[in-house]
């Protein structure tokens, strides 16, 4: 018989509960990170201290979702993979059925919603836009308000679940309608009662169907940047806030702040406009050679490639790989995914012989936004969005996990540069 999420998790909390607290009781003392003074200046680079179950980042195998490689779920639905990072199992048929009844039961966007980003002003942000949305629909919180009224540790769980399949059920609705209305597309369209969910946002964009290949994209989009372990920016600052017990509408957008950043969900775009620019130069697709020669002009200038290197994968990025194979199948003759495909045989070799980067391979902005661009979005500013729309999968199923848990609020202790002098020098 087919469970809710509500009734697997249930089964599931209290042997979770257990290994934590075995762990706790009969290891607490053991050593598993020691921090240099690098690490500590450099943004806690590659310190173990905080847990993540719902994925692994492995250096020569990229993203593993609950012990899968991701390129083993791209023929997967989004619901799928969220249903993964929750429970550590993908849903049967009847349970995925189950929870897409539930999602789209929770997904009527409280009205207040739209008259807040029509009043917002004509040049907002999309990031901005969507942020506010999700800090606004607090008032629906069903965590808030089961903690007011009192409740124990260990139901916290359930108000967050509640509340994660509230945001999960109308973040793509939002976002759509932040498109809609952002960049006057016309009037914002309602959701479907049968499609599923990513195939339901590409509607609701108003993108043309291309005979469910724009379906296709977005589903492979959403599975692929739903989740990259608990260290990355948007995930540690949602996990940070959520820890306080601040209720998940707070903690989510605390988390697309952190996405919102240059340095995080901005990436795709600069990669686009690399291409773009380097198409320009040559008047269409440039030949291997040319890129070869724009790759060593870009490099001299001082600047970077964007989309090559990562900070933890030591291989080509898994997900561009199946971006690129979605290309091939679906794009090959569109003269941005050619550029980006012949990028990819040139480059590699051009910072292997230049020797500084760490990492020469593409990660997975290299080859995002031109499928974005191939199926109709070509606001860059937007595409941080659609990153977004898909992270709250990750965001979301490590709040309800957290919370479960009962993870201990986010105190890490912060030493002055004097006492680093004094550590080193003695």
């Amino acid at each position: 018989m087919a469970q809710t999420l509500k009734d697997k998790l249930a089964d599931l909390i209290p042997k979770l509960r257990e290994e934590r607290k075995t762990l706790l009781t009969s290891h607490k003392d053991k050593v598993i990170s020691q921090v240099t003074v690098a690490q500590a200046i450099g943004g806690m680079r590659g310190v173990k201290g905080m847990v993540c179950d719902t994925s692994v980042v492995e250096p020569d195998k990229g993203l593993i979702i609950r012990g899968i490689p991701v390129m083993k779920l791209t023929d997967r639905l989004p619901e799928e993979i969220f249903w993964l990072l929750v429970t550590g199992e993908l849903p049967s048929e009847d349970e995925l059925k189950l929870f897409q009844k539930e999602l789209k039961a929770h997904g009527e966007v409280p009205p207040y919603i739209w008259k807040v980003l029509k009043s917002m002003p004509k040049t907002s942000h999309p990031m901005a836009m969507l942020d506010t949305a999700i800090l606004s629909m607090e008032n629906e919180s069903a965590f808030r308000k089961r903690y007011n009224e009192g409740m124990t540790k260990m139901e916290y769980w359930e108000p967050t679940l509640e509340d994660a399949i509230k945001i999960l059920g109308t973040i793509h609705t939002i976002a759509a309608g932040i498109y809609r209305i952002r960049y006057k597309k016309g009037p914002i369209i309602e959701p479907s009662k049968k499609l599923d969910w990513a195939a339901d946002y590409a509607k609701m964009l108003g993108l043309p169907p291309k005979k469910g290949e724009t379906a296709a994209m977005m589903r492979l989009y959403m599975v692929l940047h739903s989740d990259h372990e608990g260290g990355n920016v948007s995930a540690n600052t949602c996990h940070t806030v959520g820890s306080a017990l601040s209720d998940p509408f707070y903690a989510v957008s605390a988390g697309l702040n952190g996405l919102a950043g240059p340095l995080h969900g901005l990436a795709n775009q600069e990669c686009l406009g690399w291409i773009l620019q380097t198409m320009e130069k040559f008047n269409g697709v440039p030949t291997e050679s040319e890129i070869r020669d724009y790759a060593w002009e870009t490099l001299k200038a001082g600047k970077v490639i964007p989309g090559y290197g990562h900070a933890v994968l030591r291989v080509t990025d898994p997900r561009f790989a199946a971006f690129n194979a979605f290309g091939k199948k679906y794009m090959k003759a569109d003269p941005v995914f050619q550029t980006v495909d012949r990028v990819y045989k040139v480059v590699p070799e051009v910072l292997k012989e230049h020797g500084k980067a760490a990492n020469p391979w593409p990660n997975v902005d290299a080859g995002s936004g031109a499928l974005l661009y191939y199926y109709g979005i070509k606001e860059f500013e937007y595409y941080t969005v659609l990153f977004s729309v898909s992270r709250a999968m990750g965001m979301l199923s490590q709040l309800i996990l957290n919370r479960a848990l009962g993870t201990a609020i986010t105190r890490p202790k912060s030493v002055s540069t004097v006492w680093i002098k004094k550590q080193v020098s003695g």
